[in-house]
């Protein structure tokens, strides 16, 4: 496993031993999210629908302490079968700053999948703030190495969902 930090992106990398094209499944289900997020605050998704490409739309339910029960509202933003998918966040109902101006915060949601030998995969997971205002992402900043940690353990819930199956 490695992770980097930069100046707005922070990213973490893990071999994981399955194919891409079978953790690109688990990635563009916005259904099975909660099986591997490592934060603990997604609930589940608000449909069943699969995404399929860029501009799709898929909404989640989360929930932080500070917040209560909330909606993120994901457009999809890169899309490439079994290489890489990504999506930008933004406040949805629920959340305080869904009915600020300019809500879409700018930061991404990105995994990139690099087959390696033996049909395992590169699995980086990365924050991507570079797009974001300078106040929000002092607010992330803030919270920077919680992000990694639960990057980490994203990407170990998802080698344990490739490994049951």
């Amino acid at each position: 496993m490695t992770s980097t930090t930069g100046e707005a992106v922070v990213a973490v990398s893990r071999h994981i031993g399955a194919p891409a094209g079978d953790i690109f499944r688990i990635l563009a289900d916005p259904g099975r999210h909660p099986d591997l997020d490592g934060s603990g605050m997604l609930r589940g998704g608000v449909s069943d629908a699969v995404v399929s490409g860029v501009g799709d739309v898929f909404v989640m339910r989360m929930y932080y302490e500070r917040y209560g029960d909330y909606e993120m509202i994901n457009r999809v933003v890169e899309y490439e079968p079994g290489r890489r998918i990504g999506w930008e966040p933004r406040p949805g109902r629920g959340h305080p700053d869904a009915t600020a101006s300019g809500a879409t915060w700018g930061h991404r949601w990105i995994f990139d999948l690099l087959p390696d030998e033996g049909g395992a995969t590169v699995v980086t997971e990365i924050f991507d703030g570079s797009r974001m205002p300078q106040d929000k992402r002092a607010e992330v900043d803030s919270g920077r190495a919680w992000w990694q940690t639960q990057m980490v353990s994203t990407l170990e819930r998802l080698a344990q969902l490739c490994a049951a199956r």
